[in-house]
C-alpha cells in the first residue's frame, strides 16, 4: 500500500479541478473532484485509453453522447466508455460540482498541463490539442 499524496487543486477554464487521486499506469486510476459554473462544459471528445465515471455532488448536468442525452443531478452517475463520444453542460442553475473517476489513471496530467498554461478554448486550440494528444484525447466538436 502506498501513501496518498495531498489533493492538489487548480483553475482551468472557470473551473477548479481537485485531484484527490492520481495513480498512472494500467492497474492505476484518476480521481478528481470539478466545480464547475452554468452553461459549462468542454467540446465533444473521445477518450482513447480511460472509462470515465462521473458523479454529481451538486447542481444538474446534461450529458451527451451520440445514443443519448440525460441530465444527471445530486446524488446520480453516469459512466462514459472509453472509445466514446461524449460532453456534457452544467445546466443553467449551476455550478454543478462531480467527482470523476478515469481508469486508468494518468489523465490528471491534462488539467495540469492547461492549468499551467492558462489555455483558452477556442483561441488556443492548437496548444490544447497538442496537450491531447499526449493524453490520449481526441476533440470531434463543438460543446452543447
Amino acid at each position: 500500500m502506498s501513501a496518498l499524496k495531498p489533493p492538489q487543486s487548480m483553475d482551468w477554464l472557470d473551473t477548479r479541478y481537485t485531484i484527490h487521486v492520481a495513480k498512472a499506469g494500467p492497474d492505476g486510476f484518476s480521481l478528481f473532484e470539478s466545480t464547475s459554473p452554468a452553461g459549462s462544459g468542454p467540446p465533444r471528445h473521445i477518450h482513447e485509453r480511460e472509462d470515465e465515471t462521473f458523479y454529481v455532488l451538486s447542481g444538474n448536468v446534461l450529458f451527451w453522447t451520440p445514443e443519448e442525452q440525460t441530465v444527471r443531478r445530486e446524488g446520480e452517475t453516469i459512466f462514459i466508455p472509453r472509445g466514446t463520444e461524449h460532453t456534457f453542460r452544467v445546466q443553467d442553475d449551476g455550478p454543478a460540482t462531480m467527482l470523476t473517476v478515469l481508469t486508468p489513471g494518468g489523465f490528471e496530467g491534462f488539467f495540469a498541463e492547461m492549468a499551467a498554461g492558462a489555455f483558452r478554448i477556442p483561441e488556443d486550440m492548437p496548444a490544447v490539442e497538442e496537450s491531447a494528444r499526449r493524453f490520449h484525447l481526441r476533440f470531434t466538436g463543438p460543446p452543447l
